[in-house]
């Protein structure tokens, strides 16, 4: 089946008593236990409303198997450490979501691993594996700057050196990257975003081999980050329009993106749709579809009056959903860095990163283009 006709249908279980053609709602945390190999119970991970939505991201991701979590960041803290321990090195883009970066700076030394982090670049990521590296983590396109690695040159690199490879595939989704088919072992997704898509649920995924996902969810039954049947309930049913919605707002990123590259306030638009993207090359080889995020520095102007001055596009710290949303990433997702560290990876004060929704294209350029102006004679 076609990947729009797997979102709708790959991981549905019918409903018996009633013929109904959605999953039906299993709320029960005490479960019979006879005759079963392993008792059903949520933190297990093996509840049928959490079936039914990793089966459903394992067939879009080409994998083997796929787990739900409670979070992002439970999905791609559990992935690490259960690949990663005392003694073990990292290696990490700088890019990373800012939640995963605090995560490895704060975190690893009480685990005892070793962390390095890279310029985004697969040449980069390779110059810093050791004898000790056990685990490299990418994110192709990176949050917030939209920078793009070569994933199959890392994996195919990993492989021979028995690495395990994690990407975070937030930004893409699988509408438009499958990092599996080019080598990649495992890949992390915060559900919050594209797979939820109406910025009503919090989550996270994880897809990959049966193998790899045995040590994950091993640990992850210890640790405990799962995802409520209620909210697996409602984050399937978002994911049955996943196609239609990301390919219509990557559409819609495109029309913004190239807009915003002609206005003489902006100074730079990173997209890798853009021909004059740095990464824009490696992006038409390894993706689908260029996305529906981008971010854009305003030529001397406050980014805070640039905001404050838009009608249709509302400030929000998340991203992926229906509606379009704009923050500056230095307060929002990369505020726990701190200022150097921000600054080294080029995320300015006046970086603004706008997750493109699906509103008409031409509202959203008319609502950029006033907000522009206005700020523009205010100086």
């Amino acid at each position: 089946m076609k990947s729009n006709t797997l979102a709708i249908h790959e991981g549905t279980l019918k409903d018996r008593v009633t013929g109904g053609v959605n999953t039906p709602l299993y709320t029960s945390s005490a479960c019979n236990y006879m005759d079963r190999g392993e008792a059903v119970y949520p933190r297990y991970f093996n509840a049928p409303n959490q079936d039914a939505v990793a089966r459903k991201l394992a067939a879009l991701e080409h994998a083997e198997a796929g787990l739900v979590f409670s979070s992002g960041m439970g999905a791609m803290s559990t992935s690490i450490l259960a690949y990663a321990g005392s003694g073990d090195h990292v290696v990490m883009l700088d890019a990373l979501y800012g939640g995963t970066h605090h995560f490895a700076t704060e975190w690893f030394s009480h685990f005892g691993i070793d962390c390095t982090f890279t310029l985004t670049s697969a040449e980069d990521v390779i110059r810093k594996v050791t004898p000790k590296t056990k685990v490299i983590v990418i994110e192709s396109p990176t949050n917030p700057l939209l920078a793009v690695v070569d994933i199959e040159k890392i994996a195919q690199f990993a492989k021979e050196k028995k690495i395990t490879t994690i990407i975070d595939n937030t930004f893409a989704s699988p509408v438009n990257q499958t990092p599996l088919d080019l080598g990649i072992d495992i890949v992390v997704h915060s559900g919050t975003k594209y797979l939820g898509g109406h910025s009503d649920l919090c989550c996270g995924m994880v897809a990959c081999s049966k193998e790899k996902m045995a040590r994950i969810l091993s640990l992850a039954k210890v640790l405990g980050p799962s995802l409520d049947p209620r909210l697996c309930h409602l984050l399937e049913r978002s994911m049955k329009t996943l196609f239609l919605r990301v390919k219509a707002q990557t559409r819609n990123a495109m029309e913004v993106a190239s807009f915003l590259e002609t206005r003489p306030a902006v100074e730079k638009v990173y997209y890798p749709g853009l021909e004059a993207f740095e990464g824009h090359e490696i992006a038409k080889r390894q993706m689908t579809g260029f996305g529906a995020m981008l971010s854009f520095e305003i030529r001397g102007h406050d980014p805070d009056r640039f905001i404050e001055s838009l009608c249709l596009i509302r400030p929000a710290v998340s991203l992926g959903g229906v509606e379009s949303t704009i923050c500056p990433p230095g307060r929002t997702s990369h505020a726990k860095m701190s200022a150097e560290e921000r600054k080294r990876v080029g995320v300015t004060d006046g970086l603004l990163r706008l997750s493109v929704g699906l509103e008409d294209a031409e509202d959203l350029k008319q609502d950029l283009d006033a907000a522009l102006h206005k700020i523009s004679k205010d100086i």
